[in-house]
């Protein structure tokens, strides 16, 4: 998410390689038998209603580059969570990067001595993301570290507020993201974080009251938190600026058999609501290789193709 190292985001890293053909680009990844059985299991042309893209960290040992050509396979308009210096490439093949930020989640507005190094790395990237032509930026609230709720809600808005007229000006969302706290699991949860809850961050964008700020829906964290997923979808919507999906427990591939969330119906209510934003892929693959990460990310992509 960020230059600094978004945390979790820290991981992306790479650049985004040229697009080959279905067996090239496939066979250096996996060789000719994998090759085959790729092309086997590759979904047909999508309906393309849901926008989807892929995040990055979360499909190591998959590069940026070979993720890239995957998203071209395909037919998706864009990758996650990478930065400007990866703008070109992504141009090149005809990708964006659907959201990316300039600080990680650990620092954010709920606390004011954060603020102007917060502000000063969003507006940047606004900046950025304005001249590329990528939709949003993503910022956060940072940790609790013991603030009164109603000093730390305060300090949000005010914050926001700080940003709003420029993301105005340049056409870009900044989507302020809302994380689970209760999974103390690297990589999985983030205890202590203030933005805990998915209500109470929508509150906080509403008392900014632009249109250019929103909230990052992680179904995943708000599934932790809360629940009643759809429910919220539908209740927040004009409010929700981005999506990103994972299968609860374990943020493990959308279609497992030992996961909750029923991500059809899911995708069906963003459309019942008329979302239009992207719908960004951050599970974390049970497979461990290359090749098992692909078959999740095509699984995934047919699963939310509603």
């Amino acid at each position: 998410m960020t230059s600094e190292g978004m945390d979790r985001r820290g991981f992306v890293g790479g650049a985004v390689g040229a697009v080959g053909t279905l067996g090239t680009g496939l066979a250096s990844l996996t060789g000719a038998t994998d090759t085959a059985r790729a092309e086997a299991s590759a979904p047909a042309k999508l309906q393309g209603r849901i926008q989807q893209s892929l995040c990055s960290w979360n499909f190591a040992p998959l590069t940026p580059e070979e993720l890239a050509r995957e998203a071209v396979l395909l037919g998706l308009k864009a990758l996650e969570l990478l930065g400007p210096e990866h703008f070109p490439m992504l141009a090149r093949h005809g990708l964006t990067s659907a959201i990316f930020g300039r600080h990680g989640f650990s620092k954010g507005f709920a606390h004011r001595e954060e603020h102007a190094e917060c502000t000063a790395a969003c507006l940047k990237a606004i900046d950025e993301a304005s001249a590329f032509g990528s939709p949003n930026i993503i910022t956060f609230s940072g940790f609790a570290r013991g603030i009164r709720r109603e000093d730390g809600v305060r300090n949000m808005i005010e914050g926001l507020k700080g940003l709003a007229a420029h993301a105005e000006k340049r056409g870009v969302t900044v989507c302020l993201e809302m994380l689970n706290s209760r999974v103390d699991v690297p990589m999985k949860g983030h205890p202590d974080y203030f933005c805990d809850d998915i209500d109470l961050s929508v509150d906080i964008v509403k008392a900014v009251s632009s249109e250019r700020v929103k909230v990052l829906f992680d179904i995943y964290h708000v599934q932790i938190m809360h629940g009643d997923v759809i429910r919220r979808i539908r209740k927040h919507a004009a409010w929700i600026g981005h999506v990103h999906t994972a299968g609860n427990p374990g943020r493990c591939d959308l279609d497992a058999a030992d996961q909750e969330l029923n991500y059809p119906a899911i995708m069906k209510a963003l459309l019942e609501v008329g979302y239009r934003g992207f719908v960004g892929q951050e599970f974390i693959p049970r497979a461990a290789d290359k090749a098992g990460n692909l078959q999740a990310i095509r699984s995934a992509v047919r699963l939310c193709d509603v």
